[in-house]
């Protein structure tokens, strides 16, 4: 799997996502600086890491969105390439319409850091294949602004198009309709607030996140 992930002043989650994709896919990926506008060649998997890009100055990935390397990652995504944005990656996608929606704070304006209960909506995509429908999964969250929200009619849309590949299966952040995750049209490109990289090795507390990095790496989409 050759893999890439971009890296904002700020992020700090980038280790850990490289971590993932070398030790699921075998190889270490390219970390790409967010002032470059050209990606590797030949790039399976894009991934926009966690933490607080531009310190989260105007709002949670504003900044990052409009940094020149995202205009490489758009076309990267619009040829069907990976791209998986995790927490701050998830702001930095939509902020860069790449996906619907916003985040915003949390229902009680307090940074959330803990494990939580998620449930695979949706397990025909080219990232949830390899778990099952309803299941029940742990992973970390460690946010203050994963509160999904959109208007009802991309709500619906998303709900109907299959498009929610997370949800929340406990209170967690006051997210419209516990989403924690969704894919866009193509469902090539996913955004996600909890923390798969960091659920991968059970000598961490887990290996719930591992699944999804070996569904991408095997580049099957079930049908």
């Amino acid at each position: 799997m050759k893999s890439a992930v971009i890296v904002f002043p700020g992020s700090n989650c980038d280790r850990d996502l490289a971590v993932a994709f070398r030790d699921v896919g075998g190889a270490a990926p390219a970390m790409v600086w967010h002032g470059e506008t050209m990606l590797p060649d030949g790039l399976d998997v894009i991934g926009v890491p966690g933490g607080f890009s531009y310190g989260d100055y105007l709002r949670s990935g504003a900044m990052a969105a409009r940094s020149p390397v995202m205009r490489a990652v758009a076309e990267a995504a619009s040829r069907g390439v990976a791209v998986i944005g995790i927490c701050n990656g998830f702001q930095v996608l939509t902020e860069a319409g790449l996906l619907p929606g916003a985040l915003m704070r949390n229902a009680g304006i307090n940074f959330i850091c803990r494990n939580v209960a998620l449930e695979v909506a949706n397990s025909r995509t080219m990232f949830t294949g390899g778990y099952d429908a309803g299941e029940i999964l742990s992973m970390p969250v460690a946010h203050h602004d994963g509160n999904y929200q959109a208007d009802e009619a991309t709500l619906e849309r998303l709900e109907g198009e299959g498009r929610v590949a997370f949800r929340y299966a406990e209170a967690v952040n006051g997210s419209a309709r516990g989403i924690a995750g969704i894919v866009n049209e193509g469902g090539n490109v996913i955004g996600m607030m909890p923390h798969p990289e960091r659920a991968i090795d059970a000598l961490h507390g887990g290996t719930d996140g591992r699944r999804l990095f070996e569904t991408i790496l095997t580049g099957v989409v079930p049908a």
